[in-house]
C-alpha cells in the first residue's frame, strides 16, 4: 500500500514498517471506539500486531533467545507461569510474553501481573492494559485463571528486578506465596520458568536511593552506561538469553480450601522456587559467557 512506502521510489523498499502502518490504522479505529477489548482492557490484535513488533528483533537477533520446555505450558485453560525477575527494567516480562505469543504452538497471550507503579504512569499504564497486564492482586489473578487465561507472575517483585550486579542470579524470596494460593483456589497448574540473560542487560552497580525516594521509585539504577550516556544508556546490552519452562506443579487435587493452609502454600512456593533455582544453575553453566 502506498502509505507504507512513505512517498519513496517505486520498488525502493518500505520506509515505514508494516506494523507501524497497521498500528496507525488500529489507533484510528480505537479512537472511533472500535476496540475489541476484554474486561481488563486487553486488545489482542493491537498486542500481536503493534506492541509486540518492536520487541521481536530484540528477542530474535539482539538477545538470541533460546527457549526450552514449551510443552510444559498448556495449550488451553488457565495456568500460572512463575518466573525469576531481574534486569533493572522489566524486559524479562516482555520477552517472555513475546516468546509465548510467537513460539508456543497455541500462540498464547501471557497476562502479566504488574505492580501499581506501572499503572500510575499515564502512557505506560494504558499500553500495559492493552497488552493484557493487570494489577498484581489476588482478585484479578483468580478471575483471569478461572477464565482460562495464561497468567504471568514474577514473585520476587521489585526486590528481584532491582538486584545489584554483585548479587546476580541469587533468587530473592518468592513473596508470601500469594500466587500459589490463587492457583490453589482455582485449581490451575503453576509452571515454573527460569530466565537467564536478563541480569546482564543493565548491570546495576549502584542505587541512587535519595533520587529514587524523590521520584517515588523503588530504586534508581546506576549502570556502566546510565545515566552517563543519557538516552543511549537505556539500550540494553546484547546478552545471550535462555528461557526454560519447567514441568507444572499441579494444584487441582488439593481443593480451593487448601489455599488457607499456610504450611501447604509455603511448601508449594518452595517447590516452585527450588525448581527455578536448579534450572538457573544448569542454564548458566550451559550458556557460559553472557556475551559469547
Amino acid at each position: 500500500m502506498a502509505e507504507a512506502h512513505g512517498g519513496g521510489p517505486a520498488g525502493g523498499g518500505e520506509l515505514i514498517p508494516p506494523w507501524l502502518v497497521r498500528g496507525l490504522e488500529l489507533a484510528r479505529s480505537r479512537l472511533r471506539g472500535d476496540a475489541p477489548v476484554d474486561e481488563f482492557g486487553f486488545d489482542r490484535e493491537l498486542t500481536e500486531t503493534v506492541l509486540a513488533a518492536p520487541l521481536r528483533p530484540l528477542v530474535e537477533h539482539w538477545f538470541r533467545v533460546d527457549v526450552r520446555g514449551l510443552e510444559h505450558v498448556p495449550g488451553t485453560g488457565g495456568a500460572l507461569v512463575a518466573a525469576n525477575h531481574s534486569g533493572t527494567l522489566p524486559v524479562d516480562a516482555l520477552v517472555t510474553q513475546v516468546v509465548l505469543l510467537d513460539r508456543h504452538p497455541a500462540h498464547r497471550p501471557l497476562r502479566l501481573l504488574a505492580g501499581d507503579l506501572v499503572f500510575e504512569l499515564p502512557l505506560l499504564g494504558s499500553l500495559a492494559r492493552r497488552s493484557g497486564a493487570t494489577l498484581a492482586r489476588r482478585e484479578d489473578a483468580e478471575r483471569l485463571l478461572a477464565h482460562g487465561e495464561l497468567v504471568g507472575v514474577f514473585p520476587e517483585g521489585y526486590k528481584g528486578l532491582g538486584k545489584p550486579w554483585a548479587e546476580r542470579y541469587q533468587l530473592r524470596r518468592f513473596g508470601r506465596g500469594g500466587f500459589v494460593a490463587s492457583a490453589l483456589r482455582t485449581g490451575r497448574p503453576i509452571v515454573p520458568c527460569a530466565i537467564v540473560g536478563a541480569e546482564e542487560i543493565y548491570p546495576m552497580i549502584a542505587d541512587a536511593a535519595p533520587l529514587a525516594r524523590l521520584l517515588g521509585l523503588p530504586y534508581f539504577p546506576v549502570t556502566p552506561t546510565f545515566p552517563w550516556l543519557g538516552p543511549l544508556g537505556l539500550v540494553p546490552l546484547p546478552s545471550k538469553w535462555l528461557i526454560e519452562f519447567l514441568p507444572a506443579v499441579q494444584t487441582a487435587g488439593y481443593g480451593p480450601e487448601a489455599a488457607d493452609d499456610p504450611g501447604l502454600v509455603a511448601e508449594l512456593t518452595a517447590r516452585v522456587r527450588d525448581a527455578v533455582a536448579e534450572s538457573l544453575a544448569r542454564l548458566l553453566d550451559e550458556r557460559g559467557p553472557a556475551f559469547g
